[in-house]
């Protein structure tokens, strides 16, 4: 009987340590079926016939769950920052773009440049007081 449970543990921790803990969840009956011909194949020389193998509950360490618990979320970090990456990236694009537009009229740059004001002002409730070039008065003044 000794020998008989060494065997089982054997095949067991043979099984389940070339198994990822993703595999061992999904592939319970594949996993569950091969211990059974193994371990048959190891006992019908006495007779014995092992009838059903199951895998029912798997237990990890507390130190395992907590370097999976750790892995799981550099993953989700990792992964986050991908994605912010991305909307950098796609952010830059279309400040290009809105540059390039600005840059075919100079016109459309100072009616940018007013509409941000406007809506400061409105914003903020405030007073917006912005330089006006003195060239610009000579020619209200001279005439």
């Amino acid at each position: 009987k000794q020998w008989y449970q060494r065997r089982v543990r054997g095949c067991l921790r043979n099984m389940l340590g070339t198994k990822s803990l993703a595999e061992i969840l999904a592939e319970r009956e594949e996993i569950s079926n091969s211990m059974q011909q193994t371990l048959d194949a190891a006992t019908d020389p006495w007779g014995v016939l092992v009838e059903r193998v199951e895998v029912k509950d798997v237990r990890l360490p507390q130190n395992l769950q907590r370097a999976m618990a750790a892995e799981a979320e550099a993953h989700r970090d990792a992964k986050a920052k991908v994605i912010a990456a991305e909307g950098e990236l796609n952010a830059s694009k279309a400040l290009k773009e809105a540059a390039d537009v600005i840059n075919e009229s100079p016109a459309a740059l100072q009616l940018r440049y007013l509409q941000t004001l406007g809506a400061v002002a409105a914003e903020r409730n405030s007073t917006i007081i912005f330089p006006f070039p003195i060239d610009m008065m000579k020619a209200f003044v001279e005439k």
